[in-house]
C-alpha cells in the first residue's frame, strides 16, 4: 500500500463527510459569509444551511419599546400641556400652602374656550378667591403662586391689615397675619411707600388709584399671599397680566419639610439629596399627601 493511499484511508476514517466527494477533477471550495463558493465557477454560490438561532434573552421585543416610547411621549405631553408640577419654595401662602408642598397645576382651567371645546372641557373664568400659578411679571422665568383678591373693575384697599373690596370689609378665613406691628404701607394700602417698589407697582400707584383705592384695570388681576405680612405680591410689583396666568393648583401630591434654599435652587443640591435619603420618611408630611386645593369664593 502506497503512502498516499494510507493517508487517504486514514483521513476518511476521521472525516468521512469531507472525503466522500464524487470522483473527478479536484474542486476547491471555501466559505465566505455563510456561502459555499466554487473558485472555479466564479459567481455561482449556494446558500449554506444555518441552524435557527434564538434571540438572546437580553433583547427587548420591538413592541415593548414602541409601547414605552408612546407612553413617555404622552406623559411628557400631559405634564407640559395639561398639568405641570410645581413646588412651593417660600412661606408667602402659609398656612394654606407650606414650603415644600409639591403641586400639580391644571393648565386648562383658565384656557380660552373654543366653539366646540367649551362644551367638552370645564373652562372657567378667573374668580376672586382663586389660587393661581403665574409667571412673575418682573421676571417671567420665575413662577409664583398667590390668591386672586381683585378682578378687573374691582376697587381695593387695606386698612389696618383688613382688606376692603368695593367698599366692603372682607371675611378672609384663609388669611394669616403673623406679625403684631402695623406697617404704614403694607397694612394700609395704597399709601406712601416706605420701601423701594418695582416700576409696575409705581405705575399702579400713579395711574390706578382713585379715592384711596386701587382700581384693577381690564386684563389684569390683583394677587396677594395668604401669609399677608410676609408676601411679595401685587402691593410691591403691581398687577398680574392675564397672559401670565398658567393655571390653578389641583392637588398636593407630595409635601416635604425642606428649607427655601434647597427648594429654590433649580438643580437638586447634594445636601438636599442626602437629606432626602436620610429623612424621606420622617420629613414627608404624609397628612398633606393627595390633599386637594380649593379656592375660597369672595363676593
Amino acid at each position: 500500500m502506497s503512502r498516499s493511499h494510507s493517508i487517504t484511508k486514514l483521513a476518511a476514517g476521521f472525516f468521512p463527510v469531507l472525503c466522500s466527494v464524487p470522483q473527478g477533477p479536484p474542486v476547491s471550495l471555501f466559505r465566505y459569509n455563510g456561502l459555499i463558493v466554487n473558485q472555479e465557477k466564479t459567481g455561482v454560490a449556494e446558500q449554506a444551511p444555518e441552524q435557527p438561532t434564538k434571540a438572546p434573552k437580553s433583547d427587548i421585543p420591538r413592541g415593548v419599546i414602541a409601547e414605552w416610547t408612546v407612553t413617555i411621549i404622552l406623559l411628557l405631553f400631559g405634564t407640559t400641556t395639561l398639568v405641570q408640577a410645581f413646588v412651593i419654595p417660600t412661606g408667602s401662602m402659609e398656612d394654606t400652602l407650606l414650603i415644600g408642598d409639591h403641586l400639580l397645576v391644571d393648565k386648562l382651567a383658565y384656557a380660552p374656550s373654543g366653539p366646540i371645546t367649551k362644551y367638552l372641557l370645564p373652562y372657567q373664568p378667573i374668580k376672586r378667591g382663586d389660587i393661581i400659578v403665574f409667571r412673575y411679571p418682573i421676571d417671567i422665568r420665575q413662577t409664583f403662586v398667590k390668591r386672586v383678591v381683585g378682578v378687573p373693575g374691582d376697587r381695593l384697599r387695606l386698612v389696618n391689615k383688613r382688606l376692603l373690596l368695593n367698599g366692603k370689609a372682607l371675611d378672609e378665613p384663609y388669611k394669616y397675619n403673623k406679625t403684631d406691628y402695623t406697617d404704614s404701607y403694607r397694612d394700609n394700602f395704597p399709601g406712601d411707600p416706605n420701601v423701594n417698589l418695582y416700576r409696575p407697582a409705581q405705575e399702579m400707584l400713579m395711574n390706578n388709584v382713585q379715592n384711596h383705592e386701587v382700581v384693577v384695570p381690564a386684563g389684569h388681576y390683583f394677587a396677594m399671599g395668604d401669609n399677608r405680612d410676609s408676601s411679595l405680591d401685587s402691593r410691591y410689583w403691581g398687577f398680574v397680566p392675564r397672559e401670565n396666568i398658567i393655571g390653578k393648583p389641583l392637588i398636593i401630591y407630595w409635601s416635604y419639610d425642606a428649607p427655601t434654599e434647597a427648594l429654590s435652587n433649580p438643580a437638586i443640591g447634594i445636601d438636599h439629596l442626602l437629606d432626602l435619603v436620610q429623612h424621606f420618611l420622617t420629613k414627608t408630611r404624609w397628612n398633606r399627601t393627595f390633599k386637594l386645593i380649593h379656592g375660597y369664593p369672595i363676593q
